[in-house]
């Protein structure tokens, strides 16, 4: 198949592309201009444009057979117009234009576990962007995965990220409680893809993809620790007084954590792994130290 993929320069995306070739698929990946070289591999057609022009949304979908659609933000920036309207939804309402306009019925979504509307304006923007999906009447199956972690190949990704905010400075970590998760690995979320992609069954579902573990925030800080062969104190810390530093200044574009995500955080991220294992046909990727190797090379 030749495969749209809108979203595939970053982390995540980056996987997507390299999992669909070694299915044998071509790939088209819609770009922005001056952000080429964050392509990893020159088997890609990459097609200049953003996702605000419908004009190129159509070009990167013209003569292929499936899109994905693998668009999200952890924070916006409106002032800078990156918002999670635009960007979760409005985004995958032109891109299912695109598709009618071009005659693709396909479509993989990536989305999150835990989203709903009402909800924060990132749970919210994500659940809308699944229905409209799902009701377009085109082939859709929509991929929830819970927290991603995997080696970040020069981008950023969760595990990365609390080991340089938590683990490598020298004080001791936040332990937030009552912070579930269950972290998958980045390599079964892609595999997923190109199972779904793969089987008729999917269409018209919403597939939850979860690790094998329920992990508190400790735990996950804890691995991550062992991983970079350190030993660590964990503070426990109630996230209302994360809450109240966010209530003050999350509107600030450095500070860490917003008043959604600590929402979120609450809320929790977890899921069976079982409906990932029986796609992929394997035990899913434990958020173990031998699996967080990546982090001190």
């Amino acid at each position: 198949m030749k495969i749209a993929i809108i979203g595939g320069t970053g982390f995540v995306g980056g996987y997507l592309v390299d999992a669909f070739l070694s299915a044998g698929h071509n790939i088209k990946v819609l770009v922005r201009p001056g952000s080429e070289g964050k392509l990893l591999s020159d088997s890609v057609q990459p097609v200049p444009g953003n996702l605000a022009s419908q004009e190129a949304l159509n070009a990167v979908l013209d003569g292929c057979d499936a899109v994905i659609y693998n668009v999200g933000l952890l924070r916006e920036f409106p002032r800078r117009g990156i918002t999670f309207e635009q960007t979760q939804y409005q985004g995958v309402v032109d891109t299912i234009a695109a598709a009618k306009n071009a005659g693709v019925s396909r479509v993989l979504l990536m989305s999150a576990i835990g989203v709903k509307d009402p909800g924060t304006r990132y749970q919210s923007t994500k659940r809308r962007a699944e229905l409209y999906a799902l009701e377009s009447g085109l082939d859709v199956t929509v991929l929830r995965p819970s927290v991603i972690f995997g080696d970040p190949r020069g981008t950023m990704e969760f595990a990365t990220q609390l080991y340089r905010d938590m683990v490598r400075p020298p004080i001791p970590a936040a332990g937030f409680a009552g912070v579930r998760m269950s972290p998958v690995h980045i390599n079964d979320v892609a595999d997923a893809f190109v199972a779904a992609l793969n089987d008729p069954a999917t269409i018209g579902s919403t597939i939850e993809l979860a690790g094998p573990e329920i992990l508190s925030w400790q735990e996950m800080v804890r691995r991550i620790a062992s991983a970079a062969g350190k030993r660590k104190i964990i503070l426990p810390m109630p996230l209302w007084i994360m809450r109240i530093g966010a209530t003050l200044f999350d509107w600030l574009p450095f500070y860490p954590v917003t008043r959604d995500q600590l929402t979120m955080l609450e809320e929790g991220n977890t899921a069976p792994s079982e409906p990932l294992e029986s796609m992929i046909g394997r035990s899913a990727t434990p958020f173990s130290p031998a699996a967080l190797d990546y982090l001190t090379r």
